[in-house]
């Protein structure tokens, strides 16, 4: 039996689509037993959204005032000792997951695999390197713990309909001295989050200045789409960090990915190499976007999208 922990992330008391997708990934581990695990300050309602997810067989519940907001100083001491017992520990390759699981690694001084793309065994791993321009095979030894982080963009989210038993645990906590919270600053929209949304609008350096940048948003808004940028355009300041895409922004699979001014260097090819249908807009026939997209147009993007608008 491959007894695996998930580490749950979630954020307003709505769990995060990605825990779902973790659970895929760790069904496909030979004999495996699935458990949840919860960190909130009152996480009733997330605890009973995880147990909805199939193939879960329990979640455990740790609710602590020292938990909410989630710091990963604070969790990953928790994570450790709920990790007795388990043969893996996993987490979404998101922001969160980046920044807990390698401390979950060290103090259980276990192997840790980042990015797992497909599992071969219960020990062995397919990762990306090189921008995903090749796929590693990796293996850890048997009988030692696993701490690996998922690629969320590989899985699809496992099914609803589950009805996993919720325990309550008490753990006697000691908040770190070393860290402390101060305080979040993020951007709000009602527009879909980037990394779980279905349809993505992004727009590049072509694009042109902050107030072109919006000439996206009301072709988004249309179709009920996140909006995305391309590095250059971030850089450039026509849209801000959250909204990036590529090897160095969010790594993402929506069904529908428009990629709007967008020349396509391989940093951001390797952000959207598992979207289901990719369209490019772009006047340069000769982009390197057009190498994967599924249909291409070619022309002036400040003609095109009013009339593709005006057709919708």
């Amino acid at each position: 039996m491959n007894r695996i922990l998930i580490v749950a992330e979630h954020a307003g008391g709505m769990l995060n689509a990605a825990v779902a997708k973790c659970v895929s990934c760790a069904a496909s581990v030979p004999d495996a037993e699935i458990t949840i695990a919860v960190f909130a300050a009152d996480g009733a309602a997330v605890a009973q959204a995880a147990a909805s997810i199939m193939g879960v067989a329990r979640v455990l519940l740790v609710d602590h005032a020292a938990n909410e907001p989630a710091l990963a100083a604070v969790l990953a001491p928790q994570v450790a000792r709920l990790a007795e017992g388990h043969s893996h520990v996993f987490g979404p390759s998101t922001t969160f997951g980046k920044d807990l699981m390698p401390r979950v690694a060290a103090l259980l001084d276990a192997a840790h695999v980042s990015d797992v793309m497909s599992v071969e065994s219960a020990q062995r791993f397919r990762r990306p390197v090189y921008a995903g321009n090749a796929i590693v095979t990796v293996e850890a030894a048997a009988g030692e713990p696993i701490v690996a982080t998922v690629r969320v963009a590989s899985y699809q989210p496992a099914a609803q309909g589950g009805s996993a038993k919720i325990e309550s645990v008490k753990l006697d906590l000691a908040p770190p001295t070393h860290t402390r919270f101060v305080s979040v600053s993020a951007a709000r929209s009602d527009r879909p989050d980037l990394q779980t949304a279905s349809r993505v609008v992004s727009g590049g350096r072509a694009l042109g200045s902050v107030e072109n940048f919006a000439l996206i948003q009301g072709l988004a808004d249309r179709i009920g789409a996140a909006i995305g940028a391309s590095r250059a355009a971030v850089d450039a300041g026509y849209a801000p960090n959250e909204l990036q895409v590529g090897q160095t922004g969010k790594i993402i699979a929506p069904e529908l990915y428009i990629a709007i001014g967008i020349s396509g260097a391989i940093q951001h090819l390797t952000g959207i190499k598992d979207a289901r249908t990719i369209v490019a807009i772009n006047k340069d026939a000769e982009a390197p976007i057009f190498e994967v997209a599924d249909y291409g147009l070619v022309g002036d993007l400040f003609a095109l999208i009013p009339e593709i608008e005006k057709n919708l």
